[in-house]
Parts: C-alpha cells; structure tokens; sequence
C-alpha cells in the first residue's frame, strides 16, 4: 500500500467506494444490504514490518514500491500503527544506530502489539546470532520496556531463533460481555486490525445464537472464531494445517477451560477426504466419536486470499448453514457462483480490516435452500 494513500480526512469517502465496488460484486447473488464495520481511521494496525537500510552510520525504516521494487522509501511515520508501533519506532531505531551488536547485518523488524498491551520485536539479520547479541537485546528490550509495557524480542537468521522474553504477545478480546484469551505467536497468523477483529467475531457469534448442534471449522487458526463460537454449539471441530497455529489453538482453549472443542491438523483438502469417506486418517482417531456420528449441520470457514478448491466448495453444499468469511470479494464470488445453487445469503456484512487499500473482508451467512 503506498504510504500517500493514507489520507485520514478522506477515509469516508474511500471505504463508501470499497463498500459499493464489493457489493456491486455480490449483487448476482440477491445478497441483502450489507452490514458495513468501519475502522478507525489512523493507530488501527497491530502489526507491521519493515526493512532496514543500511546507509554509512545511518539506517532507516523502509518499503519499496511496486513500480520501483529497487528504491527504497525511508518511511518516517506510520500513522496507521498502533500508538505502541508507532512510539517504539524512533526509539528502537536510534538503539540500533548506537549499538553495533544489534545493528550489524540487520535487515528486517516486525512488530506485533496486542489491545491487552503486550509488545514483541522481531529482529531478523543476515549472520548467524551469538551470546553477544544475548546479552545486547536484553538491554534492547529493559531500554524499551515502559511501566505499562513489557517488550519481548525475537531475533532469526538462517536456521537460527532466539527468545529474549516469551515468543507471543498475549491477547483479551472481549465479545459480547465475556473475555476471551489468546496466545498470538511470532510469525503467525493474527487478525491485523484489533477492534474491526472484535465485531466480525460478535458478528458470527450474534448469528449463532440460535443454532444448534454440531460445528465444522476449517481454517481456525490460533482459535480466533473457534473459542467463542464454542459456546453456541454442542460440539467444535476446528481444523488448521499450521503446527504454530495447533500449537496455539490447543493452548487458548486450555487457558479459557473449554473443553467442547477437537482440534484435528488437516488441511482443508484432508477435511473434504475425511467427511468424503475416501480415507482413513489417523490424526482422527482420538476423537470422542467417528466423524460421521457428528451433528455437522454448519460450517465455518475463514480461508487465504485463494478461497475455496472446488472439492471443499462441493463438500460445503452439503452443510444447512455455512459461515464465509473471506478477505477476498473476488474469490468469494467465484466460490458463492457454487454455493448458491443450494444456499442463499442470509446475512452479510463488510470488515474494514485494510483502510486506505482495495481489500475488504466480507462475511456472508448461508442458509439451504
């Protein structure tokens, strides 16, 4: 995204054309009035990376456009930052100029801050790492660290990782009236923009409410939609390919005592095969009950930027209700081209999550026909 697109006082205007661009998209598909969740206009992203360019005795934030992916653009504010982001950028770039332990061969930072107030850096360097470098982040992270905030600081090379603090940030997201508490790990999928993350999860649990019976989850990730959804159903089965995110998922639902929840590592493909009955997995076998003997009567899914294969489409047909969040409108469409030859959107709804680009995240619930 071209820093110059972020002009705050226009921000109005800019999400009134997304909203109108995506649902000229959907009208094939008699979708109702959308539910439109806007962003705040500046401090909304709790992530951010940035390259480091190295000049003499100076070094700077940079990014690169399209156009000239070999010039570098110093990037001196970022207002779409969080506070935290954006006070911790001066003051970790002037630490690393001062110190040539920390500054040496340095290439990248990433920086990822919860709503709860923790913080975590990610250093990223082309050489391998030492107790050097130890003992100079842990001065890094004690010069950082604030009487509210604790930083933690991750450092990597080729093969290398290593943790000064913990390698999360701990999140609390509060959906409608109950506090939910999540691990989010360095280098992992979270949801960039905290408080529009906040209304897409009270959006899928409003219309939860009233189901029952049995959910599927594709795509969950570290829990996200999958710890308070749980309450609505009788039974959770949330599927993820990524270890990191297993990892964390089995931790939040630990640490929130819910106990309704069976995370299986599968792709969503894996998941088509298995409810297909074309093969046997073992990673089902500690399942209270076989797959089949669920009440699957809804699905959830919250897929990449590709959407859908066409077999997890056909599979999903089978479903009375099926949850899509998408953060492409594009393949969205291309896969409710599919869905709504047996389903219609009941409900829909639009995320703001990327102000100041062309993505849009979008909800749609579908009931069968």
């Amino acid at each position: 995204m071209p820093l110059s697109r972020v002009q705050p006082q226009d921000y109005a205007i800019l999400l009134a054309a997304k909203v109108a661009t995506v649902r000229e998209l959907m009208a094939p598909f008699s979708a109702p009035e959308p539910e439109v969740h806007a962003s705040t206009p500046v401090g909304f992203r709790l992530r951010a990376e940035f390259r480091l360019w190295h000049d003499d005795d100076d070094l700077n934030y940079v990014m690169f456009r399209r156009e000239e992916p070999r010039t570098p653009v110093v990037v001196n504010d970022f207002i779409i930052a969080d506070d935290r982001i954006q006070y911790l950028m001066p003051l970790l770039r002037e630490k690393l100029i001062a110190h040539s332990i920390l500054r040496y061969k340095i290439f990248q930072v990433e920086f990822l801050v919860s709503l709860s107030g923790d913080v975590m850096l990610t250093l990223i360097y082309h050489r391998k790492l030492d107790q050097a470098w130890d003992s100079a982040a842990q001065q890094l992270a004690t010069a950082l660290q604030t009487d509210s905030n604790t930083v933690c600081i991750v450092g990597r090379s080729r093969k290398q990782k290593r943790v000064i603090g913990e390698d999360f940030v701990r999140e609390t997201l509060p959906i409608l009236g109950t506090d939910y508490h999540y691990r989010q790990y360095e280098q992992s999928f979270s949801q960039p923009n905290g408080q529009v993350n906040i209304r897409m999860i009270e959006w899928a649990c409003k219309h939860a409410t009233a189901m029952s019976g049995d959910l599927l989850e594709l795509y969950c990730g570290n829990g996200n939609f999958t710890l308070p959804l749980s309450r609505h159903f009788d039974s959770v089965i949330a599927t993820e390919l990524s270890k990191v995110s297993i990892k964390a998922v089995r931790i939040n639902l630990e640490e929130n005592r819910i106990d309704n929840v069976q995370v299986v590592r599968l792709s969503a493909e894996e998941v088509t095969q298995a409810m297909n009955n074309e093969r046997p997995f073992r990673r089902l076998a500690n399942m209270p009950k076989p797959l089949s003997e669920f009440d699957l009567g809804t699905l959830f899914v919250d897929p990449p930027r590709a959407g859908l294969d066409e077999q997890t489409v056909s599979m999903a047909n089978r479903f009375d209700r099926i949850f899509y969040v998408s953060c492409n409108p594009q393949t969205l469409a291309q896969n409710l081209h599919v869905l709504c030859d047996s389903h219609h959107i009941k409900q829909f709804a639009l995320f703001d999550q990327f102000p100041y680009t062309d993505h849009m995240e979008c909800g749609v619930l579908l009931q069968k026909n």
